[in-house]
């Protein structure tokens, strides 16, 4: 049975983290006290759900929370401190601090650990989320008891709207571009002065081609710029729709 602790205490844990190549013990007093965070634990770095969905919606949507006073959004997973910071490089997400409970024991507190086996993964959290106002838990939403890794409840969104349903989100923007190229420069200088935040495929990187380019978007040149899913364009169209879009 999955344990919903609103209105109780987190658990007392000491964490054991990285900082750069030294160790460092992290307490739950250190994370949570005199602190509004919200926490989503899941099941397992390096993992498709929490990969491309969990972990980087949050990221996108880090500055709106901390616009609706969040202090901090924590990502926790049964996984060592060496296997969380690998995670971390790969993901980019710069707006979320990572937690490694490698010896489950907060998560076992929480009454979150269930058993993956059949995985080969032995014990992990359930996939959760929870708002935690200087120690103590606000609100929790729990994936529902089912088999497999159900993924309705816990995602950002729907704690953003639990924290502030009015809360305007960012729109997603994305840029197709290429190491040296002038234009992509000015696209993305262009983008940050405007306030946008953006992702990047870069040409080069992962075998992403100029074929690959052509094939998603219809043009070969770059940069390639699309917002909230609409081609833009290059450089000289995006300066277009954002003084289009102050006017």
């Amino acid at each position: 049975m999955l344990s919903n602790r609103e209105g109780q205490r987190v658990p007392e844990v000491t964490f054991r983290t990285r900082e750069g190549n030294e160790w460092r013990d992290v307490t739950t007093t250190d994370l949570f006290q005199g602190k509004t965070v919200v926490v989503f634990a899941l099941p397992g770095a390096f993992t498709p759900t929490c990969s491309s969905t969990h972990l980087p919606r949050y990221n996108e949507l880090a500055p709106v929370f901390k616009s609706n006073g969040v202090d901090d959004i924590l990502c926790l997973s049964v996984n060592d401190a060496f296997v969380m910071d690998a995670w971390a490089g790969d993901q980019a997400a710069e707006n979320i601090r990572f937690i490694p409970d490698g010896n489950a024991e907060f998560t076992e507190k929480m009454g979150m650990l269930v058993g993956k086996k059949e995985l080969g993964f032995g014990s992990r959290s359930w996939r959760y989320s929870m708002l935690v106002k200087d120690g103590v838990i606000d609100k929790m939403f729990i994936e529902p008891d089912q088999p497999g890794d159900p993924f309705e409840v816990s995602d950002a969104d729907t704690m953003l709207g639990y924290i502030n349903g009015e809360a305007a989100l960012p729109k997603r923007v994305t840029v197709f571009s290429k190491p040296g190229c002038p234009h992509c420069a000015r696209a993305k200088n262009a983008l940050r002065e405007a306030g946008y935040s953006f992702e990047e495929i870069e040409l080069g990187s992962r075998g992403l081609s100029y074929s690959t380019l052509a094939a998603v978007t219809g043009a070969g040149t770059t940069p390639q710029v699309y917002i909230e899913g609409e081609r833009i364009g290059g450089a000289d169209e995006l300066e277009q729709w954002l003084a289009a879009a102050v006017s």
